[in-house]
């Protein structure tokens, strides 16, 4: 550079992809490092080779498809210095398959309508299907509505005849009390099988939701209506059984095993407070539970009763039809006192994941105010239109109170069932086995179970004691 202060014009050379261009910087003379030295630079005019290009040979339809030629690279002495330094560029070699798409992967062409249906929804049932059949035969149906995946909650319900299994588990699955009561995904009782004392449900009913929670409505246990069936109608029972009322509690006795060991949570419901002899039932059932692998990774090889080797379900008690004072805070303390004491030696989870203290039904109530909370819910008498328009405060005086409804001293029904659902919806969702089980394997691993706790010997040893 000259060794004048003035800012002086320099031309360099920029290679590019065919020829050299000349670009004109205005640099300062005290920046001497911005060049090297003038043998370093190009030959002004001479072009820099082409980058070297490889393309892999892709197949189509089962045939190799040659690459295009590409031109041969320029020769000189800066390929020779490239190659001589392990310089040559290279290009990355992508592979892109149809996965999953059958015919259409091997064409090249991806069919829309399979890649639709890949993103559609689970198909909606309209109605439950038998999952246990009136014989206590094990069906197939449910197969075709479940998918491969494991994240799933299961559902059951067992409970005295009469007391609204079935309507209490439209609502925490489909239905709403405003809907008509034909409409219900199960079946509740009619007013002529109410007049005639029998009951709707019969073996295990099966509806699973799109979000992917299977509900399983079971037959009363200990129903009156059943054993009538089997004596005035001569039905024959099965060999093992000498009387029908020993047959009648062994087929309850099942049905309350094999929830035990299939559903994250089995909701107890009763329309009134309480019957001892259900507490009974539960524990037998407990008893004669099938032996299950351990829900937890971390087993220790040890199989006492308080080391986790068992897998019990979520326990809730539904009060059904329950009055106004039953909702009394006095009243309502003493029931989750009576629960606690009844099921007190039971390794069911019966406290401890759900509280009617969390819904903001009692809000002048502590925490704590119940000591022993169990897994108790309330549900009162569910009303309709009319029941509501009498009980409407004030209709002979002011037009203002006449508008307002009567005190109740609860929530509504629908408050109070839309709270059960989110609790319920809500709880933990253990492991059932030794293994992740997806819909599919619960189905099967339910059908296993049911053919073992119907083969069982220790029922068969309870059902000969009964005799």
């Amino acid at each position: 550079l000259p060794s004048s202060n003035h800012v002086n014009t320099v031309n360099i050379f920029v290679p590019s992809s065919s020829t050299g261009n000349s670009v004109n910087l205005s640099v300062l003379r005290k920046c001497p490092f911005l060049f090297q030295s003038k043998q370093n630079a190009p030959v002004g005019g001479t072009p820099l080779e082409k980058p070297i290009m490889l393309m892999k040979p892709r197949e189509e339809g089962g045939k190799s498809v040659a690459a295009p030629e590409t031109a041969p690279p320029a020769s000189g002495p800066g390929v020779a210095k490239l190659e001589r330094e392990g310089q040559r560029p290279t290009q990355p070699v992508y592979q892109i398959q149809n996965r999953g798409m059958g015919s259409a992967a091997s064409t090249g062409a991806v069919d829309p309508v399979i890649g639709q249906t890949k993103l559609l929804p689970p198909e909606k049932m309209k109605h439950s299907i038998k999952l246990v059949d009136e014989q206590m035969n094990w069906c197939d149906s449910a197969m075709e509505y479940l998918r491969d995946q494991t994240d799933m909650l299961v559902v059951g319900v067992i409970g005295l005849q009469g007391t609204g299994k079935s309507t209490i588990m439209s609502f925490l699955s489909a239905n709403t009390p405003e809907e008509d009561q034909r409409s219900y995904v199960f079946r509740a009782q009619t007013q002529e099988i109410k007049e005639r004392g029998g009951n709707q449900s019969c073996g295990i009913d099966f509806y699973i939701t799109q979000e992917r929670v299977i509900f399983l409505d079971t037959q009363p246990i200990l129903s009156p209506s059943i054993l009538d069936h089997l004596i005035n109608n001569d039905r024959k029972l099965p060999p093992e059984y000498n009387l029908p009322h020993t047959y009648v509690e062994m087929q309850s006795l099942q049905i309350a095993a094999f929830l035990f060991t299939v559903c994250h949570v089995v909701i107890v419901v009763q329309d009134w407070f309480t019957d001892i002899n259900l507490y009974r039932f539960l524990q037998t059932a407990e008893m004669l539970k099938p032996s299950t692998p351990s829900a937890s990774h971390d087993s220790t090889g040890s199989s006492g009763p308080d080391d986790g080797s068992e897998y019990y379900p979520h326990l809730i008690f539904l009060q059904n039809k329950a009055r106004r004072e039953e909702f009394c805070p006095r009243n309502l303390k003493n029931m989750h006192m009576v629960v606690d004491k009844l099921m007190a030696h039971s390794h069911l989870k019966y406290k401890g994941t759900l509280s009617m203290l969390d819904c903001n039904i009692f809000p002048g109530l502590e925490r704590d105010y119940l000591g022993t909370e169990v897994n108790l819910f309330l549900l009162p008498l569910l009303e309709n239109d009319g029941d509501e328009a009498l009980t409407r405060a004030g209709s002979g005086s002011t037009p203002l109170f006449s508008l307002l409804p009567g005190y109740r001293g609860h929530p509504s029904f629908s408050s109070l069932v839309s709270k059960l659902r989110s609790q319920v919806l809500a709880m933990s969702r253990n492991q059932l086995s030794h293994t992740i089980l997806t819909e599919k394997n619960w189905f099967h691993y339910a059908a296993r179970i049911w053919d073992g706790v119907k083969k069982s010997s220790a029922l068969s040893e309870y059902s000969r004691l009964l005799s």
